[in-house]
């Protein structure tokens, strides 16, 4: 997938809080602020989704016209809900953007509805390693068969590579 800018500003600091405000609730209890505090927020309009840069960093961007963060964001802030654990034989697989399928899962948050956008972490060091859509909910996603979780962003593709 290519990203071509279309335009690109600065955030007034009200439409910045209602974006932190909107993913402190999504991943209560994250303090999303105070990673943020301080940060200059720079909105970059791109043909798939619009991305928010923070100091010049793609930390969040709006697949469904919703924030939402990016690999980058999630590995700054490191939320605890909404998070699919894999294991270390999916990893390679996921950070070549490869859709999650069942096997390779750990766990997953309950709270998790088909449908939601969700963080693939791996299970040694929880780094965040995708972003993807559930497929299935978050108490179905282990199992033995099937796709659970469609990748949508990855590390090292091209919105990790923005700028």
């Amino acid at each position: 997938m290519e990203i071509h800018t279309r335009s690109r500003h600065y955030l007034r600091s009200n439409n910045v809080k209602k974006i932190l405000k909107e993913l402190e609730k999504m991943f209560d209890p994250l303090d999303i602020d105070a990673a943020f505090k301080g940060k200059r927020f720079e909105l970059l309009k791109t043909g798939p989704y619009d991305v928010i840069l923070v100091d010049d960093e793609p930390m969040i961007f709006m697949p469904d016209d919703e924030p939402f963060l990016t690999v980058k964001g999630a590995l700054l802030t490191q939320p605890k809900r909404r998070v699919v654990m894999v294991d270390a034989g999916a990893t390679r697989f996921v950070v070549n953007g490869a859709d999650v399928m069942r096997p390779g899962i750990v766990q997953a948050d309950p709270d998790i509805e088909a449908g939601d956008l969700v963080i693939v972490v791996e299970e040694l060091h929880k780094k965040a390693l995708a972003i993807g859509r559930a497929l299935v909910s978050g108490d179905d996603m282990p199992g033995e068969s099937g796709k659970a979780v469609k990748s949508i962003h990855y590390v090292g593709d091209t919105l990790w590579n923005i700028v």
